[in-house]
Order: structure tokens, then C-alpha cells, then sequence
């Protein structure tokens, strides 16, 4: 055992590992606050402070089945490293016997125990060491993909519940243009009858209002499905005691995400790290593909007793030990193990690719994040500024249609200008929160 030991600390023919170079530029071009850490470096509790939404991702992450299935992947590929683990170490087996014979009118016991190790192969070229490395690897690269699962969860949630709010405020504001239309008609109806008003401004008027009741049918309609996304994310219904809806216009629904730099993308984004992992499993198998090559040695013993009588088992003198080792060489093998050495090859330079396109694919990600934050955050701005202006709008076209000096047309029109600049506004502050929890996932997000 302690000669196999010291072989087993011979070489290996795995190639020394080498990160390949980041097909990226050395910064965003949008990127702002590079000395500050990165979002990927803060907890996802710290990034969503919106007491509501926080339930709501915790529940997620208790329930959801996607995640469940992804944390159960990581546990089985423990498992298969674990198993892969055990053959650099000798498997002991006891065994005990017991054989009655008959033969030429004689009837023969024999009592037989022993220990005993069975083709243990002594991993001297590192074929067994470099397989050990593919599985830890792989299981590396297993829970990666948990973490992202995570990631792209807990965006989701947070998207989907900002799309829930942001129809629950279109209802508010259906309802309250149903309102204000319901009264604009009411009036219209009232002047019609008194001849101090046209059909035509009465039946605009009924369009109007049958239109906002559209309005508030699909929304509501959108709402119920948006409950139904929803539940599927949280595992589960909305419960009843959740903390109170702050609304879209708050501006510490989401914390301030720092970009960092591209290089820290390598460190944390876990869709990168699990192509990495991937990539290393890759560069294993090309030790194992080699090892191939070489003679192999396995060793087979044991020790043990054996007598034809019970109580004598353990005497002096009935002790037997048996050592083999056997030594297999390749001698012709049809070409196989120099396939299999092209395959892993080829495999690796495959896993270099995709390692690469994952760079560039999450550069690319936290760039467009970039851009479409400080983009809809302009634009929030001037769709605000757009509602000022419709509702001033709006209010002197009904004075003057109320005073008689202009005609329903001007106020009908202004007031659709007025709901869809309040439209554009909510759908601009919901496309800012959302590129924000887009820019959380594509640096990696806050997954601890």
C-alpha cells in the first residue's frame, strides 16, 4: 500500500490551465461610478427595497420549481464527484465462506475470512486524478448554473411585479378618466336636451366613454394575467398580508447599481464562471485521453484464514495472503485512444468558444442595461413634463367649451392627448425600473 501510494503521487497529463483572453474593451461605454462595486458584489435584498416586492422574492426562492430543480442538480453532481472521488482510493472488502463437499465417500468442510482489495489501478500517468478534476469541474459548473438560476429568478420576480403594478396604476387611471368622461357626457347629455348643444358633441362624447370602459376591461384583463405570472414565479398565491404597494413614481423602489468593470464579470456573472468550469472539465479530459496511452497498473490481495473446522478458524497456522498485480499495455487499439485524444481536443477548443461568446454576450448585455437606464431616465423626465403640459392643455380647452367660446372637439381631443401622455409616463417609469433589473441581472446579479 505505501508503494502504491507513492506512485499514485507520480505525474499527470492534464495541460496547464490558461484562462483565454476577453474578447471585450476594458470598459463600458456607458458605464458610470467604475471605482464603486459592483451589483454583483451587493446581496439582492440591498439592490430591491421595496418591502413588497422582498416578500415576494423570498418566496420565490423558497417555492419556485425551476430553482428547486437547479439546487437538486447541484446536490446530484456532488454526488457524482463524490463517486468519481472513490476510485483514487482502494475499495477494502471482507468476505467469509463456508463450503460442504462430498466426494469418494468422504464429506469435506471448509471455513474461509479474509480481506481484500480488488484491481485497484494505481493512477500513475493521473488518468483516475484528471477524472476526478472533469467531475469536480462539472459540479462547479453545476452550481454556477444554480446561482444563475437565482439571478435570472429573482429578476424575473421583479420584473413581473412591476408589470403588475404598472397595470394596476393604468386601471387607476382608466377609472378616473372613466369618471371624468362619464361627467363630460352627463354634461353634454344635459346640454343636447336643453338644444344648447349638438348631436354630434353628444355622441363623441358616449364614444368616449364607451372607449375608457374598453380601456379599463383590458387592463383589468392584463392584471389578471400578470397575478397569474406571478403566482407561477412565487410558487404560490399572493398572500393577503403583504407590506402596502408603493407606486412606480417612487424613487427608492430600486437601489443605485454601480457597472464596475468588465473584468469583474469574469469573477461573478455565474452564467461566465459555469462556461469556465465547463471549460476546465474540458481541459481534464484531455489528461484522462491521454493517460490512454500508457501502460496501467492494477493491483488484486488479500488476507485471511482458512481451516476445516469452525473453532480453529483463527489458529496458528491457517493464514493466507495472495498479491497480483497486473500491468496492461496498449498495444493496438484500432485508433480509438488517439480519437478519443482529437475529441477532447476538439472538445476544448469548442468550450474556449463558447467560454468567449459568453463574455461577449454579457459586455454586450450590461452595455445595452447601460444605455436603456440613462436613456428612460431622460425620458421619465420629459413624459412628466409632457403630462404638465397636456393637463394645462386640457383644463383651458374645457373652460373655454364650459364658457361656450370653443367647441367639444378641442376638449375631446385634448383630454385622449392628456390620457396617453399619462399612459406614456407610467409606461416610461416602468421601462426605467425595468432596464435597472435588467443591468442587475447582466452583471451578474446579487445572488448571495
Amino acid at each position: 500500500m505505501l508503494t502504491a501510494a507513492l506512485l499514485t503521487a507520480g505525474c499527470t497529463m492534464m495541460p496547464q490551465y490558461e484562462r483565454p483572453a476577453a474578447p471585450v474593451a476594458g470598459s463600458y461605454v456607458a458605464a458610470t461610478g467604475t471605482n464603486a462595486p459592483s451589483a454583483a458584489s451587493l446581496g439582492w435584498s440591498e439592490v430591491f427595497t421595496d418591502e413588497r416586492l422582498r416578500k415576494l422574492v423570498e418566496l420565490a426562492l423558497t417555492n419556485n420549481l425551476d430553482l428547486r430543480v437547479a439546487v437538486l442538480n447541484v446536490e446530484q453532481s456532488r454526488a457524482q464527484y463524490r463517486i468519481t472521488r472513490s476510485a483514487s482510493l482502494p475499495t477494502v472488502n471482507g468476505s467469509a465462506s463456508y463450503t460442504r463437499s462430498h466426494a469418494d465417500g468422504v464429506t469435506a468442510e471448509q471455513w474461509n475470512a479474509s480481506l481484500g482489495t480488488v484491481a485497484y489501478e494505481v493512477d500513475f500517468w493521473g488518468r483516475v486524478r484528471s477524472l476526478n478534476r472533469q467531475a469536480l469541474e462539472k459540479y462547479f459548473a453545476t452550481d454556477a448554473a444554480r446561482r444563475s438560476a437565482q439571478v435570472t429568478l429573482v429578476a424575473a420576480v421583479a420584473t413581473e411585479y412591476f408589470t403588475l403594478r404598472e397595470v394596476e396604476e393604468q386601471i387607476q387611471l382608466a377609472q378616473s378618466t372613466l369618471q371624468t368622461v362619464q361627467e363630460s357626457c352627463n354634461l353634454n347629455q344635459a346640454m343636447f336636451d336643453a338644444g344648447a348643444s349638438s348631436e354630434l358633441d353628444l355622441r363623441e362624447a358616449q364614444a368616449q366613454v364607451a372607449t375608457a370602459k374598453i380601456n379599463v376591461l383590458t387592463y383589468q384583463r392584463q392584471q389578471a394575467e400578470a397575478v397569474n405570472d406571478l403566482t407561477l414565479l412565487i410558487g404560490g398565491p399572493l398572500p393577503a398580508d403583504l407590506p402596502a404597494a408603493r407606486p412606480l413614481s417612487d424613487s427608492g423602489l430600486l437601489a443605485d447599481l454601480p457597472a464596475g468593470l468588465p473584468s469583474e464579470l469574469l469573477e461573478r456573472r455565474p452564467d461566465i464562471l459555469e462556461a469556465e468550469h465547463t471549460l476546465k472539465a474540458a481541459n481534464a479530459d484531455i489528461g484522462a485521453a491521454r493517460a490512454a496511452f500508457f501502460p496501467s497498473l492494477s493491483l488484486t490481495a488479500s488476507v485471511g484464514t482458512t481451516s476445516s473446522q469452525l473453532s480453529q478458524l483463527f489458529g496458528g497456522g491457517t493464514g493466507v495472503w495472495s498479491f497480483s498485480p497486473q500491468i496492461t499495455v496498449p498495444i493496438f487499439t484500432g485508433g480509438q485512444n488517439l480519437a478519443d485524444l482529437d475529441a477532447a481536443k476538439v472538445s476544448r477548443r469548442i468550450e474556449v468558444a463558447n467560454y468567449q461568446k459568453a463574455i461577449q454576450t454579457a459586455f454586450r448585455e450590461v452595455s445595452d442595461a447601460l444605455v436603456d437606464t440613462a436613456s428612460y431616465a431622460r425620458q421619465t423626465e420629459q413624459e412628466a413634463v409632457l403630462v404638465a403640459a397636456q393637463q394645462g392643455r386640457y383644463d383651458l380647452a374645457s373652460t373655454r367649451y364650459r364658457q361656450g367660446d370653443d367647441t367639444y372637439l378641442n376638449t375631446l381631443t385634448a383630454q385622449q392627448d392628456l390620457y396617453a401622455a399619462r399612459q406614456g409616463l407610467l409606461q416610461a417609469q416602468f421601462n426605467e425600473l425595468a432596464s435597472r433589473i435588467s443591468l442587475y441581472k447582466a452583471l451578474g446579479g446579487g445572488w448571495k
